[in-house]
This record gives structure tokens, sequence and C-alpha cells, in this order.
């Protein structure tokens, strides 16, 4: 099985032009390329003195099902929707029926969208598109087509609809929130039955930055995939024990991505003299991506570190390019950790400390359903990411990850998150 590959991908696509038209077609009295949200103005008097978060439960895992989604309950009245939270993407869109040209099968009924229809001219439409790329050929509409590193792809237009979200603080709300009404798509190399995607990236255009704009909770996103499946994420600060966190900070190299800038690929406690890894953390991935050069000498250093070993490659299982097994399936990765070594990734940001991301064996391997152990890292190049990294799912399990965009900090530490948390006034997280 193939995991999703890299899909913060979609937003490098978006800036540079590679996959984002707005060519717009109107047909009659429906909806036709959309682009993505917006930041509407609060009317609710959120008191921001009162801090308060979403807690949103994450069902899936990495192996078997490829995939994690949140539920998320939109439209007058609220109908719950199947939504694949992406931290490498800004746009979040739902299958609709606008009518449907051409959609993917869905776990729920395809969105049916309203009127309120972002202009053309809205800064949010404009920022979902390449400099020199928007134009309004219909301007009381907002068009979109994008495209994922997998080959997937969505079109449609951008409207404004009702999400509703219970917070920390006990309050019940309905912000309205701008989205995608998607009524083209093409399913990608890691399709799986979804409604849509839950768009968590830095842009203004992302759920999170609209929900701060209006003064609902604060511009932090945090999540927590546990290793046995499920977990959750967060929007929001206030249940963070920030004492208890790993911090670093976000690379202004890249704008429009979750990154802590380059880093230093460490084995066994040891530097391999292999830097300057572009790294960037992609909820949206379920499998961690390394520079084809990167991804070479790690399969080549387990391979010669497992020499020896009772393991042997098992090229007939075609679960990940590289798998082993054992002289009798194995039941858990508890049965294969003691013949890996674990592996880190050091950050420096130009600090007298370093930060140092470390990857346990349950980080980076998979046990797959003929009984047999396989790497949970793959070659990026070769689906297109070029000299980028991704931190996918896998690597991120057991922990809890937090993207604080108002302090432009990336922090990590272990994580339970078998359980969903509280505020932090009256739980200890960690």
């Amino acid at each position: 099985m193939e995991g999703k590959s890299g899909s913060w991908l979609l937003l490098m696509m978006v800036v540079m032009g590679w996959s984002v038209t707005s060519s717009s077609a109107s047909f009659g009295d429906h909806y036709y390329r959309g682009s993505r949200k917006t930041d509407a103005t609060s009317s609710l008097g959120f008191n921001r003195a009162a801090p308060s978060s979403i807690v949103l439960p994450v069902h899936g895992n990495v192996y078997p099902t490829g995939s994690y989604n949140v539920t998320l309950n939109i439209g007058q009245p609220p109908k719950p929707y199947f939504l694949d939270p992406d931290t490498g993407s800004d746009l979040t869109w739902l299958q609709c029926d606008a009518p449907c040209v051409r959609c993917t099968q869905a776990p729920h009924p395809y969105y049916r969208p309203n009127n309120d229809l972002v202009a053309c001219k809205d800064p949010l439409c404009e920022a979902l598109h390449s400099p020199g790329s928007h134009k309004c050929d219909v301007p009381e509409q907002c068009d979109y087509e994008v495209e994922y590193a997998d080959g997937g792809s969505s079109i449609g237009v951008l409207l404004r609809d009702s999400f509703s979200f219970n917070f920390t603080s006990g309050l019940q709300l309905r912000p309205k929130l701008a989205l995608g009404c998607g009524y083209d798509q093409l399913p990608g190399s890691s399709y799986h039955p979804i409604d849509g995607v839950l768009g968590l990236g830095k842009g203004k255009t992302s759920i999170i930055s609209q929900l701060s704009s209006q003064g609902l909770v604060r511009n932090v996103i945090g999540h927590c995939l546990s290793g046995r499946g499920g977990g959750y994420f967060v929007f929001g600060d206030d249940i963070y024990d920030y004492s208890r966190i790993v911090w670093t900070p976000m690379s202004l190299d890249y704008s429009k991505h979750y990154s802590p800038g380059p880093a230093e690929l460490m084995v066994d406690g040891k530097s391999t003299g292999i830097g300057n890894l572009r790294m960037v953390f992609d909820s949206g991935s379920s499998y961690t991506y390394l520079s084809s050069q990167v991804y070479q000498f790690l399969t080549s250093w387990l391979k010669r570190e497992l020499t020896g070993k009772p393991l042997k490659e098992a090229p007939d299982d075609r679960t990940l390019p590289l798998c082993w097994k054992g002289r009798k399936p194995f039941k858990s990765i508890r049965d294969v950790k003691k013949y890996f070594k674990p592996l880190a990734l050091r950050f420096n940001s130009g600090r007298k400390d370093t930060a140092q991301y470390e990857l346990p064996p349950e980080a980076y391997l998979i046990l797959s359903s003929m009984g047999n152990v396989c790497l949970g890292i793959l070659n990026g190049t070769e689906v297109g990411l070029q000299s980028y990294n991704i931190i996918g799912d896998i690597s991120m399990q057991d922990k809890m990850v937090i993207y604080d965009n108002e302090k432009q900090m990336i922090g990590w530490a272990p994580g339970k998150c078998d359980h969903l948390p509280k505020p932090r006034s009256s739980f200890s997280f960690w």
C-alpha cells in the first residue's frame, strides 16, 4: 500500500503556478471553479481574554487504512462530513453537488451548496492564486483548480457556510467560514473515500487563520496521532504545557509550509554528515519522504546494520518498497525494534541550542498484513518532491506536534494520544 505522498506540494504548486488556474465557467445558475476560505468578521463577541480551543477527534491510522479523518458539521442545518486534515495545504473543500460533474466515492451525500459566493476580487480569492494568474472572468465568483502531488485534483468555487464547533470553554458556535465547493474531482494514486480536505496550512485562507481572524481561537494548531490509530487535532493554545515542549523557530525560508528549516540526519545518536535537509511537517502525508540521495544512504545503512540479524528482505511483500521477514510472522513492532537503531533530525536554528526530533523504530516502521516489517520512509524524489523532505504521519505518532503561527514556532513532545485533552487549567496533559 502506498500512502499519501507529500500533499503539502499542493501549496508549492499554487505559489509557483504549476497547477492552479482560474479559468471561469458559468453553467446557468450553478457554481464552477472555486477557491479558498475567507475571513468573515465575527459578530459573536468572543472574549480573547478567556482563551478557548477546539478539539477534533481523529479516526484512521497509517497502516492499513493509510489515512486519517476528522468529522466536521457544516451547513444549515449542519451535516457531518469526513475531512482529511492536511497541514500541507490551505484550501478546505467538500465534494459538492453543484451539480457534480465528476466526483469520487464519498462516505456521505455530496455537499449541497448555498448561494453565499466569495467574489473574485476578495483578498482570499487573490491569496489562492499565484501572482499573475488571478483573472476575474466571472467577477461574482472565485474559481479554483488545484492538483495534489499524488495526481489527485479538485475544481470548484469558493463560498461561505456555517461550521459547527464545540469549544473547550463550553461554548457551541457556528461561525461562517469559506470553503471550496468541489464539483470536479480526480482521484490520485493514494485515493481513499473522503468527503473533502481540511486545509490547515499557514495561509490566510486556512480554517485556523479564519477562526483566528474572527477572534475565536489563537492561530495555533496541534495534533496528537496515536500509534494504535486515532488521536486528535487542536485549534487554539489552552491545552498545552509549554514548558514541556521542545521548541524551534519556523523557518523564514518556508513561508507557505510548516518547517523548522534545514536538518541534519542522525543515526543511533551519531551524525551521518548529511545536513541541510529541507524538512516540512505534513499531516496529509501518511509516510515520511527523503530525497533520493538521503534515502539511498539510509536504506544502505539499514541493510548493513541488519547483516547477521534474523531478518531477510521480503521482495514478495509489496506493502512498501522495502520489507523484511523473520523466521515466523511478527506480531508487533516490539518484536523487531531491537534490531533497528533510533534515528533523529537535528535542527539548528542559528541559536546556541539545537532542537532534536527523535525517530525511534516505531516512527519509521510498520507491520504489514503478512507479518513482515516494512520501512515507512520512502523516496521522495520518485514522487516528485525533488530535494524536499517530508515528516509524515508515521513519524509524528505518539507525539504532540504544535504549529504556533502567532509566535512562529514549531514544537513537539511525547504525547498521550489515546485520550482527548482538556483545558490546561484543569488537566495535566503529559
